[in-house]
């Protein structure tokens, strides 16, 4: 594939793979534009419930290839670790690497097989939940190459883990394996390698199964929204949105199903805040 990432649908999941695996799938542009093209398309299927994002072979992601690195930090201080290529003003962008997946009204999943570090580490912590396989490992390396919390984890990695922790990965940069990462609160599973991509697919087929896609989709909004309001706009605004959603078929679906002891019938989601 000329991209380096490939794309499929396992029942109601979208697998998006970075193949460059002799690369550890270090990333070049195209591959970043190619994981953006790849995650709206699965946010427009009707079929697909969630996303995710795995590595090829032995790594899930080393960062941004070296030659990018070095032609990004010519001339004195470092810029960026690298800055996607610019897009249309009618595509979503946001001003940070992989920062696009927040707004994927989908569930975006990483299954983290190998290897992580630097534009990698971000593309995991971008993602919605992380899935990580036992020998897997995690490093923000900024440090160790005289750059610092890029492309908004400043802000994300302290609100997942707090502060002090998100401090003490930052400033290490060191190998965190997948006990440490569970501990930390860095990952959301840990699961035997060989087992990583069906665990994954196997808590999208629960989701598939049971719940409504405009919910999850309105869910991750309200959470990453209501992270920078106080707790009383997010429970008016909460209620609003409740008044909405209760005139949705799915509400009366959600009831009915329950009453009736069958599998729910909701609604596809396709994106575009339907």
């Amino acid at each position: 594939m000329a991209d380096d990432v490939s794309y499929e649908i396992q029942g109601r999941m979208a697998l998006i793979r970075l193949e460059r695996p002799d690369a550890l799938n270090a990333l070049t542009l195209p591959m970043i534009a190619a994981v953006k093209r790849h995650a709206e398309a699965a946010e427009r299927d009707p079929e697909v419930t969630a996303i995710c994002i795995t590595g090829a072979g032995r790594g899930f992601c080393a960062g941004i290839d070296m030659s990018i690195l070095v032609d990004s930090t010519g001339g004195g201080a470092p810029t960026t670790e690298a800055a996607p290529p610019a897009e249309p003003e009618t595509v979503r962008a946001r001003p940070a690497l992989f920062s696009f997946l927040l707004d994927i009204s989908k569930p975006v999943l990483a299954a983290i097989n190998g290897t992580v570090a630097g534009g990698g580490f971000v593309l995991a912590m971008m993602c919605d939940m992380r899935f990580m396989a036992e020998s897997a490992t995690i490093a923000t390396i900024f440090a160790k190459r005289g750059l610092i919390a890029e492309h908004g984890m400043s802000w994300l990695l302290p609100r997942l883990i707090g502060l002090s922790r998100a401090l003490d990965v930052l400033w290490s940069s060191r190998k965190i394996d997948a006990t440490e990462a569970l501990r930390l609160g860095l990952v959301d599973r840990v699961v035997p390698d060989d087992a990583l991509i069906a665990a994954v697919r196997a808590y999208v087929d629960d989701l598939a199964a049971h719940c409504a896609p405009q919910s999850l989709a309105h869910i991750k909004t309200q959470l990453l929204r209501h992270l920078q309001t106080d707790f009383d706009t997010a429970a008016h605004e909460a209620d609003r949105l409740m008044a909405t959603v209760l005139r949705h078929p799915d509400a009366t679906e959600g009831a009915m199903s329950f009453v009736e002891r069958r599998p729910p019938r909701f609604t596809p989601w396709t994106g575009g805040g339907q």
